[in-house]
Order: structure tokens, then sequence, then C-alpha cells
């Protein structure tokens, strides 16, 4: 496990510090959590575009399967 040290305006440690006590945890747990969630987006942004590179130049058949799932009600 590494350690970060993280420098804040006062102000806003003492914000930090107020959410982390309306949820009832700690500063380090709240960051914990705020940094995977930052993450798992990161790493869907990076799928989505890895999957669009591979898929680059199959608009057409990418609008066929649009097509399709929209008559099988599918949630387009």
């Amino acid at each position: 496990m590494g350690a970060l040290t993280l420098r804040l305006a006062d102000d806003r440690h003492q914000r930090l510090r107020a959410l982390a006590k309306s949820r009832h945890t700690t500063i380090n747990r709240l960051l914990d959590e705020m940094t995977m969630l930052m993450l798992a987006d990161f790493d869907a942004e990076t799928r989505f575009k890895l999957y669009a590179a591979e898929g680059s130049g199959q608009t057409e058949r990418g609008l066929q399967l649009l097509d399709k799932a929209a008559k099988y009600g599918a949630v387009v």
C-alpha cells in the first residue's frame, strides 16, 4: 500500500473533514472511495476508446446493429 501526502487549502480541508464526518467515515476512506470512482471512470473511457478504434471504419455496420436492437425494443 502506498502513502500520499496531499496539500489542501485550510478551508477545503475543513470542508472535506466535515463531509467525512457527515458520512461517518474518515478522510482517508473518503479519498480512497473517490479515487476508486475516478479510476473506474477512466478505465471505462479507456475501454470505450479502444473498442471505438477497433471498430473504426465500421460505421455502417454499427448503425445496422443499432437499428436491429431498436426493432427488438433494446434501449439504445
